[in-house]
């Protein structure tokens, strides 16, 4: 992975992870709050830590923001300040600008004024947790389209030593309507997992579908126990 130049602005708790996680990833991180103690909350875990006004183009000026790759706006509540930093970044130049949105009104104001991309945390943590709710299998979900999501299921214990192929895993796009694309085991993650390879119980096996069928994933767990053990219904 190139290393990249990102200026986050706004040190609220998504801030700061996202500050982390760049820098973890080895990306140099330019972190920008007006509030001085949450700057020296982030020392040492990002490149550079600055207490600025991000709402002054002079300020991100001299701060150099117009020349790195991209800029993360992570301040939540404060929409005005939002707004005027994400115009302000694009104003100078900043290729490339995520600004995390409180509201569907806020979300379409920084869509109009341009930013690229456009996050909502709380939205998206709702989605996840509706779709894993009432539904045991499921431990994480990510939706590319509306009604169209990845998921995550671990392996249980009953199925250890079980092929994909074994567990009804029969083509691309199964009869279960689940399609696997990845299988994880502690850190390694195989892509494309061949159809024969054996599960181990606590791998997670990485499925997209349709939200209809991530959530039918308690009854194909089921069924599946019924097909292994020769107890299939007829009805």
């Amino acid at each position: 992975m190139l290393k990249k130049q990102v200026a986050v602005i706004g040190m609220n708790r998504f801030g700061v992870s996202t500050i982390r996680a760049l820098y973890n990833l080895g990306h140099d991180v330019l972190a920008i709050d007006r509030d001085e103690e949450r700057v020296q909350s982030v020392l040492g875990q990002a490149t550079y830590a600055i207490t600025a006004e991000c709402t002054n183009e002079a300020a991100l000026r001299d701060l150099g923001v117009h020349d790195y790759d991209a800029a993360v706006v992570a301040i939540g509540t404060d929409i005005v300040s939002s707004v005027m930093a994400s115009v302000l970044l694009k104003t100078i130049g900043v290729k490339f600008v995520v600004a995390r949105a409180q509201d569907a009104l806020h979300a379409n104001t920084l869509r109009r004024i341009g930013v690229d991309r456009i996050v909502q945390p709380e939205e998206e943590m709702g989605t996840r947790l509706a779709h894993s709710f009432f539904n045991t299998s499921v431990e994480e979900y990510i939706e590319l389209t509306p009604n169209y999501g990845i998921s995550r299921f671990r392996v249980p214990e009953r199925f250890d030593g079980t092929s994909l192929q074994e567990l009804g895993f029969s083509s691309p796009r199964d009869s279960y309507g689940l399609t696997p694309v990845a299988l994880c085991r502690k850190r390694k993650v195989t892509l494309n997992p061949d159809l024969t390879f054996k599960l181990k119980s606590n791998d997670f096996v990485i499925v997209a579908a349709h939200d209809s069928d991530l959530e039918s994933l308690d009854s194909v767990s089921e069924l599946i126990d019924e097909e292994k053990n020769g107890t299939k219904s007829d009805i």
